[in-house]
Order: structure tokens, then C-alpha cells, then sequence
């Protein structure tokens, strides 16, 4: 069984991923279909004034802190090689860091700043806002999915 520091840092992996899962929950359950529901020019504003407000330390502490100490884990993973959840570690920590944090940086944050730089009001943001929709949300399941992998098979490495 991991015990020690080791264990107390998976702890922190299922906390972290867990909670991180769980906010993209919430964007592919409600948040999404809720500013989809909008007028355009609406959910164009609300989302660029979301994506504005989600870039602050809590969040930002969560969700990178989170990278951070899943390659962590990976690194002490692999220099340890302990006899029981290796793979359970490796694999909970390539979920989050290529799924989660990888997804988001080449795939959601280029659509937010694309949706950046629209005026809500113009026939252009009308226009992209539909597929933003579609796109980013797809996304947003791939990293929700992702995210609650990587907490899982960090509790299976616990046990």
C-alpha cells in the first residue's frame, strides 16, 4: 500500500482531479446549454465574461496546481516504481496532464480567444457562436472525462 508522503500526495491527485472533473461537469451539464439558450450576442458576453473571471487564483491554483502535481506523481512514480498502483498512478496522471491541462490549452483556450476577439453584437459573433458552442463543449466532455479518469485511477491506486 503507498503510504507517507507519497500517499498524502495521491490524496491531494484525487482531491485536485476530482474537484477540477467536477467543474467541467457542471459546464457540460448546465452552464453550456444554459448560455446556448441566449441570444447570441448574450451568450457570447456571458461566456467571454466567464473565461475572463476564470483566469483568478483559485481557480488558476486548482487547475494548474493540479498539472503540477500530477507530473509530480508521475515523477516520483517512476523514480520509486513502488510494488502496488504504479500503473494506476501513471495512468491517472497521463489522463489529467495530456486530457485535461493538454485539452484545455490546445483546444479551449484557442476557442475562448477566438471568442475574444468578437464583438458580441456583430453578425460574426452570431455566426461563430453555434460551433463555439458545439466545439468547446466536446471538448470541455474530453476533459471532463479526463479529469474524473485521473481521479479514479488515483483511488485505485489507494486501494
Amino acid at each position: 500500500m503507498i503510504d507517507g508522503p507519497y500517499f498524502v500526495l495521491t490524496v491531494l491527485g484525487v482531491l485536485g482531479t476530482g474537484l477540477v472533473a467536477g467543474a467541467f461537469f457542471a459546464f457540460s451539464a448546465f452552464v453550456m446549454r444554459a448560455l446556448a439558450a441566449l441570444p447570441p450576442a448574450q451568450g457570447v458576453a456571458a461566456m467571454n465574461a466567464i473565461n475572463v473571471s476564470a483566469v483568478q487564483p483559485a481557480f488558476m491554483l486548482l487547475f494548474v496546481g493540479s498539472a503540477v502535481l500530477c507530473a509530480v506523481i508521475a515523477v516520483v512514480t517512476f523514480v520509486l516504481w513502488p510494488d502496488q498502483g504504479t500503473v494506476e498512478l501513471l495512468v491517472g496522471s497521463a489522463l489529467y496532464l495530456f486530457g485535461t491541462f493538454g485539452v484545455t490549452v490546445l483546444a479551449n483556450v484557442p476557442r475562448n480567444d477566438a471568442l475574444a476577439r468578437l464583438d458580441p453584437g456583430t453578425a460574426e459573433a452570431a455566426a461563430y457562436w453555434p460551433s463555439y458552442v458545439r466545439e468547446w463543449t466536446g471538448w470541455n466532455h474530453v476533459r471532463m472525462v479526463a479529469s474524473a479518469g485521473a481521479a479514479v485511477a488515483y483511488v485505485l491506486a489507494l486501494t
